[in-house]
Formats: C-alpha cells, structure tokens, sequence
C-alpha cells in the first residue's frame, strides 16, 4: 500500500472515485512534485498516482532548464530527490527530452531478466488555439 507522510490537508482531485491524492497544491513552492516523500509499493499504486506527479515533471521540465537536465541525467534520482519513490523493480526513461513533445515512459523489469513490460507513459503536448 502506498504511503505518504502529510501534514497538511490534501486537495481532493478526482472527481469519479473522489479519492485524495498525494500532490501538493498548497501555498508552498509551485514547482514542488509532492507534499512529503512518498513510497509507491506496486504496480498499481504507479498506474494510479505516478501520472499526476510525472504530468508536474513534464510541465517543470518546460520552465525549468536546469530541472530538465538534472532529470534527463536520471529520471529515478531526480524523483527521489524530489521525494518520490519508486518500487525497485520500476525504472523510467524520458525519451525526446530535447524536443517539443517529450514523453516519459515507466517499465517494469523483473529480477534479471531482460524483458520489460511498459506501466506508464506520459506525453504532453502544448497547444495553442485561436
């Protein structure tokens, strides 16, 4: 079960299953990925809650150079330097960080086999209508 250590209260985002999650909107910094340090012990819990989190990587990623590069470097140290914890199974990779679209995708690798299974992939793209 995945834990987070929170002090403050947690804003209530989705609206289907009106579950909280463990993202910070409170009046600290803007660019802060989470509240406190939270651990993701499965796969489920990555599917539910690493979206979100990853959707403030991107969009960091864009204003902030210095967090792009550091993050392009190691995607994994970068979030648990930022206090998000992966299961050790997990690993990430930030494919096309140099371009407009630039997508994050999760893995799953077992032990030490050389298969991996995609968990989670995220790309965001900047629009602009008239």
């Amino acid at each position: 079960m995945m834990t987070s250590i929170s002090k403050s209260k947690d804003l209530i985002i989705s609206t289907k299953a009106k579950e909280k999650l463990p993202v910070k909107y409170n009046d600290s910094s803007i660019l802060d990925l989470v509240d406190n340090e939270i651990f993701l012990e499965n796969r489920n819990e990555v599917k539910k809650y690493l979206p979100e989190i990853l959707g403030r990587v991107l969009a960091r990623t864009w204003i902030d150079e210095n967090f792009k590069e550091i993050f392009k470097k190691d995607p994994l140290k970068t979030l648990s330097d930022n206090g998000v914890f992966l299961p050790e199974e997990m690993f990430l990779e930030f494919q096309k960080p140099d371009t407009k679209r630039p997508k994050i995708v999760v893995y799953e690798k077992k032990g030490k086999s050389n298969f991996k299974v995609r968990v989670v992939q995220l790309q965001l793209i900047m629009m602009a209508g008239r």
